[in-house]
């Protein structure tokens, strides 16, 4: 019965990021702890997260350039997530539930507002860390790696296939990081990986699937309805850690 739920969740996933370029982790997140602890959802997450970053990544126009702006955020991203995934790993932590509903119930409404900050480039190199490091320390506490990565990127007023690469190379370095942190605390194992490999066929077909959609739908209705969910699973995390 999970592993058919699981299927669904990572075809969904995979639809959404088909659609719109991100949504993946956390659309899978936040409807996999549903049925599992948030470490063990994060595990599962792993193999088909890395592998549609990358195909997201690789297929951008300027991946050294962005190599080149966005490495203190990178780095910092690598940093707060490996300090902080051991909260992950600690499924019995209360506030790993409500950290999940909180990240949710913020990256929802934000895309439900359409905010769309713009940053100088003064100082970059500043605001670059840190907001790679609070990524990382959000991706650590819940497995969900876009708040505030994803606006931050925003703000940078990057080309629309710039951004989408930009996302992927995030997408992928937080991949790697959760990886890596789930493996020193001993949050990995090997039947785990195995579930992950299985999971990246949904994903792949939701991936393939929400491309072809992506020239058929309105993507405005479509991220409207996509941040109403998130949102509406924030708030539910958000319940099931008070009770």
């Amino acid at each position: 019965m999970v592993v058919a739920f699981s299927f669904v969740v990572f075809f969904f996933a995979g639809l959404a990021k088909g659609v719109l370029g991100m949504g993946l982790p956390t659309i899978a997140i936040g409807l996999l702890v549903l049925a599992m602890t948030p470490g063990e959802a994060s595990a599962l997450l792993l193999i088909p997260s890395l592998i549609t970053n990358l195909w997201q990544l690789l297929r951008g126009p300027a991946l050294l350039p962005l190599l080149t702006r966005l490495w203190p955020m990178l780095l910092a991203l690598t940093l707060g997530t490996l300090l902080t995934t051991r909260w992950l790993v600690q499924a019995q932590n209360a506030w790993v539930g409500v950290a999940l509903g909180v990240c949710l119930v913020v990256y929802g409404s934000i895309g439900l507002l359409a905010y769309r900050p713009r940053l100088p480039t003064r100082g970059e190199t500043l605001h670059s860390s840190l907001a790679g490091f609070l990524t990382g320390v959000v991706t650590g506490a819940t497995g969900v790696f876009v708040i505030p990565a994803v606006p931050y990127l925003q703000a940078l007023g990057l080309p629309r296939d710039s951004l989408i690469q930009a996302l992927g190379l995030s997408f992928t370095v937080s991949t790697l990081a959760l990886g890596a942190g789930l493996w020193w605390y001993g949050g990995l194992e090997g039947a785990e990986m195995g579930w992950s490999w299985l999971m990246l066929l949904p994903a792949l077909l939701g991936l393939e699937i929400g491309q072809r959609l992506r020239q058929r739908l309105s993507e405005a209705s479509f991220r409207r309805l996509f941040f109403i969910g998130l949102l509406l699973l924030g708030l539910h995390a958000l319940l099931r850690a008070a009770l």
